[in-house]
């Protein structure tokens, strides 16, 4: 509402006056309440045109439509108001000498009607003048209702009107006359009245009757049941219909819900059509000055006299208070209690207090007699207010993100920023950063704005995790601040966020300056070592990149060499390369032969036999035909640092001198080596002979010649063996398959001692029998495979052969078969299916076919037919 004071609990009379609850309405402010509960509604004092009308006047009684306001003061006016406080003027109504006591609406809000002390009845038409009218009575007129269908045609203009008789009001008839009808008389003065569609509601000084409107008759009555020294005109009886069959009643402390419900046809008898139930009612702790309904809950106006206190001399009252409330029977249950600090509230007694209620709209009127204030439900705004206010941030953001569409006041941006400044201060950053990516956004101003709060707080490296760093892509002075921040208090972070920015969003030398102020205090940190390193790769300043890596070994060192394609950098830092890692450098220089030739590599590492050794080593695994030219220079290398590869790279390589290797095997004394070099320059003898005299060991020996399969070479062997038993037992046990073992036996001297001589000689007689044995079965076999293809043979030359009139003598290229006998002759048809007239073929060619015998082909040897 316009110019309206918003408050959240309490209506608030001036910023230093405070909220309170039910329960602590004298406690200090500084004394523990139990946790808050978000309160129902929102608390609007009504302004404008109002404030200058009871700053004159005073508040008697108010109806509500919701189209306008009618307000009645004490002096006797009634005013019609918008519902933010604006006084219609043209609508401004003079009507009465005194205290307006009620005023009543009509359900289309087209006319007003208002009774007073004055005996004056008023009744004006908002929109026209044709049913105005003003009655005079000679009494007090308490209370005054107009038919809710006040303003159809043809209803009969009704009202009623309550002092100490209920006085029902009609025109009707050809000429309009105005018509009485006495409802009910004799039980003290009505001082309120209620009328809805079907039924019209009326509280005397014995308690409350309900009049039905369409049967014409009184169908209940209700006692007043209070404390009997409560007088009725210090606390009257307020009536609510919550709808058409519903009624509130709330008497000084006690409440009642009662329900107009229809009888049963066999209960009816003489009794009247329908009958009230109460279905709850319950004595309350305080006095009812106003009732409404709210769906399912009663909204109930308080006060507490049991709080009035006495100070100086003077009564003063306490603040009047909202409840919603649920009834039950003897009992209820309150939803929420609101004091309200509603102006001049000290001076006021349960009386001075009413409550009016909009329900299309759920709009309830607090007047007091120079205030009047408003409740309303609160919406999904107000909701997350108070969520803001009471620091649960997680949830206002959550119920933002799910209410969006319906917010008015707040969006993600607004809570999710007021959620950052509540997280700064409470120096929970980390938390605070986090958040930024979702509720910034992609919005450049809000992040740098966001960039010096956190600086402020000196607090950018909790939020650098979380800058954006393209879109959007903030000045290049915020990166550089966040950086300098880093480098200042942490080198790891500083390093970690130049790998992970791309370097565009910054001023790369004024980073490399300050790298390089740092360094002059610090010559020798790595980590900016690192960072230098980093920067001048930014700038593609490789060589300076180059010579910080190698200088701190550091392993990207390859990877910056192949991604900046630097080779041309390392030519003369080979050695420092494989120095540092000589499996990654070695894998480099090989996949980069054409830019790293091999002859370079093996000229810087001559100095450096061993890191020599690994290159030409791994060269060698890639390809033996690459380096050919080292293959001599590598057998030093192997004997010196990989001897026992060295015999496999002889046997693989045919690149090497030989006798140059053969000199290097002597000098460190390599026997394997040397009997493989020798028996490949072809001296067996000489090999064999090491075997025997160095390495003394027959079964290589015995191997030895068996591989060589030189019978000189045998005998070699058994003479050098026939004076060693040893030697003579093992010859015994391997040579059966290669030599005959009775050469060797009539070498051995007679009387000699050789152990194991009658196992030998028991296994070459079995090595013996098992040949002869494999002999036989392989004799065997051949002579049946010979049989069985000998037979297939016969039978496949004994089948005949298929000539027809499309088969061509393989000489002249004419049909063998012909019709005319005249120009037949004999045939030749050879087992290969080769058909010859007997008069083309020579005479020497008549057993052999003569196309197969030219390709030197068998199958028509010697096999013929003649016809």
């Amino acid at each position: 509402m316009a110019d309206g004071g918003e408050l959240s609990a309490a209506v608030e009379d001036d910023p230093g006056t405070p909220t309170e609850s039910d329960e602590n309405d004298q406690e200090d402010s500084d004394e523990q309440s139990e946790e808050e509960v978000e309160p129902k509604l929102k608390y609007e004092r009504i302004t404008n045109d109002l404030t200058t009308i009871l700053s004159k006047d005073a508040a008697s009684c108010m109806a509500v439509h919701p189209k306008f306001l009618a307000l009645g003061t004490h002096w006797g006016w009634v005013y019609i108001l918008d519902h933010i406080g604006n006084n219609i003027q043209a609508k401004e109504l003079p009507a009465h000498q005194t205290t307006v006591n009620q005023i009543s609406i009509d359900a289309k809000g087209d006319y007003v009607a208002s009774c007073s002390d004055d005996g004056r009845v008023v009744i004006n038409g908002l929109y026209n003048s044709n049913n105005n009218e003003v009655n005079e009575f000679n009494r007090p007129v308490k209370a005054v209702a107009l038919d809710p269908n006040f303003s159809v045609h043809g209803s009969g203009k009704q009202f009623v009107t309550g002092d100490d008789t209920l006085v029902l009001h009609e025109r009707g008839g050809l000429f309009k006359r105005h018509k009485t009808t006495k409802l009910h008389e004799g039980e003290g003065v009505i001082r309120n009245i209620k009328w809805n569609t079907l039924f019209i509601a009326w509280a005397n000084d014995k308690g409350v009757k309900v009049y039905d409107v369409s049967l014409k008759q009184r169908i209940t009555f209700i006692s007043k049941d209070i404390d009997p020294r409560l007088r009725t005109e210090l606390y009257r009886c307020n009536l609510c219909w919550k709808d058409d069959h519903t009624l509130f009643i709330g008497w000084a402390d006690m409440v009642k819900v009662c329900v107009v419900r229809q009888r049963q046809q066999k209960e009816i008898r003489d009794l009247p059509n329908r009958y009230v139930e109460i279905t709850a009612q319950f004595k309350a702790d305080f006095y009812v000055c106003g009732l409404a309904a709210w769906g399912d809950h009663m909204v109930t106006l308080t006060f507490e006299e049991s709080e009035v206190q006495n100070q100086g001399g003077k009564i003063v009252s306490t603040r009047p208070h909202l409840r919603i409330l649920t009834p039950g029977m003897n009992d209820f249950t309150e939803v929420c209690n609101d004091a309200l600090t509603i102006k001049g509230f000290q001076e006021y007694r349960a009386n001075d207090y009413h409550l009016e209620w909009i329900p299309e709209e759920n709009l309830f009127y607090i007047i007091s007699p120079k205030d009047v204030v408003v409740a309303k439900p609160r919406d999904m705004d107000d909701h997350i207010q108070w969520l803001m206010e009471h620091e649960n941030f997680e949830e206002a953001m959550a119920e933002t993100e799910k209410w969006a569409k319906q917010l008015r006041k707040h969006s993600l941006e607004k809570t999710g920023r007021a959620y950052l400044t509540y997280l700064l201060e409470e120096e929970n950053y980390d938390e605070a950063a986090h958040l930024c990516v979702k509720i910034l956004g992609k919005k450049k101003e809000l992040w740098e704005e966001e960039v010096y709060r956190f600086a402020q707080n000196h607090q950018l490296r909790a939020l650098a995790p979380y800058l954006p760093r393209g879109d959007p892509k903030l000045t290049p002075d915020i990166y550089e601040m966040v950086l300098h921040e880093f480098l200042v208090n942490d080198y790891e972070g500083f390093k970690k966020l130049l790998k992970d920015w791309p370097s565009d969003l910054y001023n790369n030398q004024a980073i490399v300056n300050a790298v390089i102020d740092r360094l002059d205090s610090d010559e020798d940190n790595r980590t900016l070592l690192e960072c230098l390193g980093e920067l001048y790769t930014n700038e593609r300043k490789f060589d300076k990149a180059l010579a910080i890596y190698l200088r701190l070994q550091h392993p990207d060192v390859f990877k910056l060499i192949h991604r900046h394609n630097l080779f041309d950098s390392i030519s003369d830092k080979i050695v420092m390369l494989m120095k540092f890692n000589s499996e990654e450098a070695v894998k480099m220089f090989l996949d980069n032969m054409d830019k790293v030739p091999i002859e370079k590599v093996v000229h810087q590492l001559e100095r450096k036999p061993s890191l020599l050794h690994v290159y030409l080593d791994k060269l060698f695994q890639r390809d033996p035909e690459l380096g050919q030219e080292f293959h001599g220079l590598q057998v030093r290398l192997y004997a010196e640092y990989d001897r026992a590869r060295l015999l496999s790279f002889l046997r693989s390589s045919n690149y090497y001198p030989l006798q140059k290797a053969l000199e290097e095997c002597q000098q460190r004394a390599l026997i394997p080596e040397q009997v493989f070099l020798l028996s490949r320059m072809g001296n067996t003898k000489q090999a064999l002979q090491l075997i025997m005299t160095e390495q003394k060991d027959v079964d290589k020996a015995i191997e030895f010649c068996k591989e060589h399969n030189d019978q000189d070479l045998w005998d070699d062997l058994i003479r050098f063996s026939i004076e060693k038993p040893a030697f003579i037992k093992g010859l015994l046990n391997s040579i059966g398959t290669h030599v005959d073992p009775i050469i060797l036996i009539e070498q051995i001297k007679t009387g000699m001692e050789i152990p194991g001589l009658r196992d030998s000689l028991v296994k070459i007689i079995q090595d013996y029998n098992l040949q002869m044995s494999l002999r036989e079965g392989c004799q065997k076999i051949l002579v049946a495979d010979c049989y069985g293809l000998l037979d297939r043979l016969v039978r496949t030359q004994r089948k005949g052969v298929a000539v027809d009139d499309t088969t061509v003598c393989q000489a002249c290229r004419e049909r063998i078969v012909v019709n005319d006998v005249r120009y037949a002759s004999n045939l030749v048809v050879f087992f290969c299916r080769h058909s010859f007239h007997e008069d083309c073929l020579p005479a020497h060619a008549m057993e052999n076919c003569s196309i197969c015998n030219a390709q030197r082909r068998g199958p028509g040897t010697l096999g013929a037919f003649r016809n």
